[in-house]
């Protein structure tokens, strides 16, 4: 059978997108081949067209996700710092992206698995996370409240998405939301004093 011409690359994204929300939700090495293939409806001899290995995979859904990530970053409308940043909180620090980790940021979700990857996991990992880093080291105008203000952001999904009652997660999304937005207008009032 003959496919179009980009059809093989159509479909690697088609599965990173179906495999990413799949791990994101019930975790990487919880989720076997077979079980992410059957989610994109494709055999398990499709899935080594497009990947060596599992850990091929999971190098491809890191990529895949820190671009999202990027992309969405992008694609902010704002140009003030304390504009950007409040959009960014209110679409990260909120209650759906506590309650679907399958649509949301995977860092949350398989940070603690990517640190017990091999080394060739970690680097992909490392070198994308630079990347969004950067982002936000120049909006934020300091690699060191870059990297805080990323740690904050994960680390409050995280925590809130441990917590079973709604009430304690939305107090720590909003108390996370607070601090962030604290910590850049007392930046940005020094600079400009």
């Amino acid at each position: 059978m003959r496919y179009k011409p980009g059809h093989k690359e159509e479909k690697r994204r088609e599965l990173l997108k179906i495999s990413g929300g799949l791990v994101k939700k019930s975790g990487f090495a919880a989720t076997g081949v077979d079980a992410l293939m059957q989610a994109a409806g494709v055999t398990s001899g499709a899935f080594y067209s497009h990947f060596s290995s599992k850990t091929d995979l999971f190098k491809a859904l890191i990529e895949n996700e820190l671009l999202a990530s990027r992309e969405m970053w992008a694609g902010n409308p704002h140009e003030t710092a304390e504009e950007w940043i409040g959009f960014e909180l209110d679409r990260y620090l909120n209650l759906a992206h506590v309650k679907h980790p399958e649509a949301g940021c995977a860092l949350p979700s398989l940070a603690a698995e990517i640190a017990r990857a091999d080394a060739s996991v970690r680097e992909i990992y490392e070198k994308e996370l630079l990347k969004g880093q950067q982002i936000l080291a120049q909006r934020l105008g300091s690699d060191d409240h870059a990297w805080a203000f990323i740690c904050q952001l994960v680390g409050a999904i995280l925590v809130a998405r441990a917590m079973p009652d709604e009430t304690m997660q939305r107090t720590v999304i909003e108390a996370s939301k607070r601090f962030l937005q604290d910590a850049v207008s007392q930046r940005h009032v020094k600079k400009s004093s």
